[in-house]
């Protein structure tokens, strides 16, 4: 399955969730990341030196940094879900679609509610 980096903000319920998909995710505390303020270029920078796509809450400065730096593992944005199950098994879901390779990618995961998986290239 998918390689992951769970940025600070995520949920680590989540987390368990996806790992019992068997999907590899690091998450910033693991990765001894975690408390530092690390900007999040340089999050972005730490996931694709490691083959991991990012996976955040953090929609807007994820987005930008998409836009600015275009050459990473790739980055899945959902939006705060309170059903944990729902959302990790949406994101297996895209990470299927995508076979795990989500390189140079965006992909928006967001609640039922607001809308569907949508990737931007």
């Amino acid at each position: 399955m998918a390689k992951l980096y769970a940025n600070e903000n995520f949920d680590f319920a989540v987390v368990e969730i996806l790992r019992d998909l068997h999907h590899d995710i690091l998450t910033t505390l693991e990765a001894g990341n975690a408390n530092q303020s690390i900007p999040d270029e340089d999050v972005l920078s730490f996931a694709h030196a490691h083959r991991r796509i990012v996976v955040t809450f953090n929609y807007q400065d994820f987005k930008q940094l998409h836009r600015t730096f275009p050459n990473h593992s790739g980055i899945i944005i959902c939006t705060e879900d309170k059903d944990i199950g729902a959302l990790a098994l949406r994101i297996h879901h895209a990470l299927e679609n995508a076979e795990g390779n989500l390189e140079n990618q965006l992909v928006r995961i967001n609640r039922p509610n607001t809308g569907s998986a949508k990737s931007d290239s």
